[in-house]
């Protein structure tokens, strides 16, 4: 099974050339991006997941941590990712790498807590994630499979004006899965 594609994204992104942090067959965007993940190995638990849910695994184009990118500052229109801003033990190094490196826009879906199973979870605080920034604190093996951080609309909105982010439009639920809700932020 593939998730449909986002009406939203085509309104912004057709025509512009970009990065998807961590893409996946199951959920393409159908936009024209080269797939940045933080492993090229097609047989991680995430990979055999894309393959099961739809026959097929989408190709890993850069081996990168998703907030290290390899490029040079405004080389890309956008940055797009789709549950994936969660993983981030420290979202704001990762928001702040993909508005240097994009020059017109960042596109993200945020799982919603009420939707997915961080629901029985507590939003994560902006302060505490301004503090892990500030701090560069770093937590073994960040990148195991869970969210650090537990969003709703308000939190992340929250976090968009602490990283000084214009946000354009907000879509919730997001119009492709539906289980979380969709930031488009305008990059000057």
């Amino acid at each position: 099974m593939k998730f449909p594609e986002s009406a939203l994204a085509h309104k912004y992104l057709d025509g512009l050339a970009g990065i998807e942090i961590g893409g996946a067959a199951h959920n393409s965007f159908g936009l024209n991006t080269i797939n940045v993940d933080r492993l090229g190995d097609m047989n991680t638990h995430f990979k055999i997941y894309e393959i099961e849910e739809c026959g097929e695994a989408l190709k890993v184009d850069i081996v990168a941590e998703g907030n290290k990118l390899p490029f040079p500052d405004k080389s890309y229109d956008f940055i797009i990712s789709s549950h994936v801003i969660e993983h981030f033990y420290d979202p704001i190094s990762a928001l702040l790498e993909w508005a240097r490196v994009a020059r017109k826009y960042i596109f993200i879906i945020v799982p919603h807590r009420q939707r997915t199973f961080d629901a029985d979870k507590e939003l994560t605080k902006v302060k505490d994630l301004h503090e892990r920034y500030q701090t560069k604190a770093v937590v073994e093996d960040e990148f195991r499979g869970i969210h650090w951080s537990v969003f709703e609309p308000s939190n992340f909105n929250e976090l968009c004006v602490l990283c000084g982010l214009k946000v354009v439009e907000i879509q919730d639920p997001d119009d492709k899965v539906g289980n979380g809700f969709t930031f488009v932020l305008k990059l000057d």
